[in-house]
């Protein structure tokens, strides 16, 4: 009977764990990226609205949103973002990007490295 109990307070916490971690968030106007050429060593920081597109290279960055915690526009923010190469089909990146942590979705491209540096509260 122990057992099952402890099993059963297992899942609950399991369950309940992430919507716990779970944190209320803002939508901002857009957002601030960096995009760095890794072969000639330029660095451009690129302001962007939701839903808006920029070119860096032979990349078309599209911004869907960008979020970051209610009452804290300096907080961590994460963004929705689709970079397409040109030449290409498929994007070489789709999905959200965290600014405290690039590395975790990352987009992978030999030449070019884009991430999040914060949500930008006006237009």
């Amino acid at each position: 009977m122990k057992r099952l109990m402890s099993l059963v307070l297992c899942a609950g916490l399991a369950v309940a764990g992430p919507l716990a971690a779970q944190e209320e968030v803002e939508t901002g106007a857009g957002a601030t990226l960096r995009a760095l050429d890794k072969v000639n060593g330029s660095v451009r920081d690129i302001k962007m609205r939701n839903a808006s597109s920029a070119r860096f290279g032979r990349l078309t960055i599209n911004l869907g949103e960008c979020r970051y915690p209610v009452g804290d526009p300096a907080g961590d923010a994460y963004a929705f973002l689709t970079i397409q190469e040109d030449g290409r089909a498929e994007p070489r990146f789709s999905g959200w990007m965290v600014a405290s942590a690039p590395a975790l979705n990352a987009l992978d491209h030999p030449r070019y490295d884009v991430w999040v540096m914060r949500c930008n509260t006006n237009a």
